[in-house]
């Protein structure tokens, strides 16, 4: 009496089997290699209601950080200028330029001009901008050469690897207090970063609760 099945067939299940721990791997690398903040969030620059460039305002012209974010040393938010800052120079500076209607109106109307947030971390996730920016970490670190950009877009990734690669070594990205809004200070081949971290006896933790509270 003749096989029913082809004797190929004996090894088909455990050809299946391989088959789908090989998928299931593959599957598990590309979800954990490419659905990361480096590959989801890297690149981000929607549509804003006003042309901003940072290369004009912070770079040609040099205006400080602080002007317009000026809560940044002592608040744990950077805060996002009203048009009333803009209007401080813009009631001169290019007044009757149609692309800063909204701001005009905004200044006049005293209603909030609605502003795209990019950079975002989660609801679970705590962050101070005043205790970095305090202790020698440039804006630069977290969010590129934002003062070279026409328009913003997340340039650094934000994850939790990110944070910690510099918790557990903050004298690679420290600077001098005085260098942090300088956006164009390079670090001089001689420089000592652990050296300020000493001094400043800067100890960032590495706990869960750090940045999950």
């Amino acid at each position: 009496m003749s096989d029913i099945f082809p004797k190929w067939t004996n090894k088909l299940p455990s050809r299946l089997l391989l088959g789908l721990v090989l998928l299931g791997g593959a599957a598990t690398i590309g979800v954990t290699y490419y659905f990361t903040p480096k590959y989801t969030d890297v690149g981000y620059q929607p549509v804003q209601p006003v042309y901003f460039p940072h290369s004009v305002h912070a770079d040609q012209l040099g205006i400080d950080c602080r002007y317009c974010h000026n809560g940044v040393e002592k608040s744990w938010y950077s805060n996002i200028p009203g048009s009333g800052v803009c209007m401080n120079c813009h009631n001169q500076v290019l007044n009757l330029d149609p692309r800063l209607e909204l701001i005009r109106q905004s200044a006049t109307n005293n209603t909030p001009i609605p502003w795209v947030q990019i950079h975002k971390t989660p609801d679970f996730v705590y962050f101070n901008h005043s205790v970095h920016v305090n202790r020698g970490i440039s804006c630069v670190h977290c969010h590129g050469e934002i003062h070279k950009l026409d328009e913003v877009r997340q340039m650094k990734p934000l994850s939790m690897s990110f944070c910690l690669d510099c918790h557990r070594d903050p004298g690679k990205n420290i600077r001098p207090p005085e260098e942090v809004f300088n956006l164009d200070w390079k670090r001089p081949a001689n420089f000592d970063g652990q050296a300020l971290v000493q001094h400043w006896n800067v100890h960032p933790s590495q706990s869960c609760s750090a940045c999950h509270r």
